[in-house]
């Protein structure tokens, strides 16, 4: 077997971590209960230090090697999404409309599994810094982590995370070097008109007319206005006006995402959005107000630490199951801000059959855990090698 044969020894407790935290789902950065729940299981571990409310209610714990050496950060995210669960499992959520419905208590239930295992062992010399980290989803708790200073309070000089991705097989990972998850900003437009009766339009400003022009303009940035092979998304994913069938509202509002990897691409997508909606507002007669917010930078790649990422993968996969070229994804990920400051990589590990993420009825495939703790666990002992290993 692949996986490090102690680690599969007890997956079945990880099957049990793992499940709790699927029934206590906490959402942002208010991951209280669940940070208690990883701090009771590191205490049983015998970790060496245990640091909790870091970024409100993240946990770093560290695991001292034998001997001096830097130290590595191993993160995983803790927080949930907010959806009904539909999977109708024993283990679904107790906690009505929030539900682990993209994986982060496997991703915690694997860099558990890792601390267990090299609390016990200690078969490196350094220290490991275990980062769980609240808030990818919807706060930037990883922005909030380096903002506090937890990258120099700990010294750590790589970092390094998993995420799990349905329809790839379990125990096959992929990563890149460079770029391999996009920025992703926000777009807002309020348009303001002046209603009136649906029967007399020539006495009111219409604004869904103008509303229903900016979003098909907007379409047009990725069609005319950038280059075909540099990857961008811009994507109208909301219009709201209106009360009845016949009252033209006052107002509308339309909004959405934008997924690039260029910053020069990033600034095109703000000026055109700019000019549109000043156009559109001009020609329709009404009053149109864009607000641009910048979210996550795209996540990326050191070239050196992906190509020891991905030999430390070939450890714990079978014969195949490891690619180190794959082709970059347009989702986003908060793990940027950590690489933004150190070295390090980010890597996918397949979850089998289930279903898509943030879907109300996915569910996190137990026999993905030994890899992603494998994993976690090699990297530790080949990135801080002791001397006479």
């Amino acid at each position: 077997m692949p996986v490090i044969n102690s680690i599969a020894a007890f997956a079945d407790d990880m099957t049990q971590w793992r499940r709790y935290l699927h029934q206590h789902p906490e959402l942002g950065q208010q991951c209280h209960d669940t940070a208690a729940y990883v701090v009771e299981r590191l205490r049983e571990f015998g970790v060496d230090e245990i640091h909790e409310g870091v970024a409100i209610s993240g946990v770093v714990a560290i695991i001292n090697g034998q001997g001096d050496g830097p130290t590595i950060g191993l993160r995983a995210d803790m927080d949930a999404l907010p959806i009904e669960e539909t999977t109708g499992a024993a283990w679904a959520s107790l906690n009505p409309g929030k539900m682990h419905a993209c994986g982060h208590d496997g991703h915690t239930t694997m860099l558990l599994g890792a601390a267990r295992y090299l609390a016990q062992t200690r078969n490196f010399k350094g220290r490991i810094a275990l980062i769980f980290q609240p808030a990818e989803e919807t706060g930037g708790g990883a922005e909030l982590m380096v903002q506090e200073g937890m990258l120099d309070t700990f010294d750590i000089r790589e970092v390094y995370a998993l995420h799990n991705m349905p329809d790839v097989p379990v125990g096959q990972f992929y990563t890149t070097p460079g770029p391999i998850m996009a920025a992703v900003d926000t777009f807002h437009v309020d348009i303001k008109g002046e209603g009136g009766h649906g029967a007399y339009p020539q006495d009111t400003r219409d604004p869904i007319p103008a509303a229903l022009s900016i979003g098909q303009a907007m379409g047009t940035i990725v069609s005319r206005n950038h280059r075909a092979l540099d990857d961008l998304v811009v994507s109208v994913t909301m219009i709201h006006a209106g009360t009845a069938d016949n009252i033209i509202p006052e107002s509308a509002y339309l909004g959405g995402t934008v997924r690039t990897f260029d910053k020069k691409v990033q600034a095109m997508v703000k000026a055109r959005m700019a000019q549109i909606v000043d156009g559109q507002a001009a020609a329709f007669n009404v009053e149109a107000t864009l607000r641009y917010e910048e979210g996550f930078p795209a996540t990326i790649n050191t070239p050196e630490p992906t190509a020891f990422a991905a030999q430390v993968a070939r450890e714990v996969a079978a014969e195949g199951m490891v690619t180190d070229d794959a082709t970059r994804e347009m989702g986003a990920e908060d793990f940027a801000y950590f690489l933004e400051k150190r070295p390090g990589s980010y890597l996918f590990v397949g979850n089998g059959d289930t279903a898509g993420l943030h879907q109300p009825n996915y569910d996190f495939d137990d026999a993905a855990a030994p890899y992603g703790a494998s994993f976690f666990a090699r990297l530790a002992e080949r990135a801080l090698p002791l001397e006479d290993a």
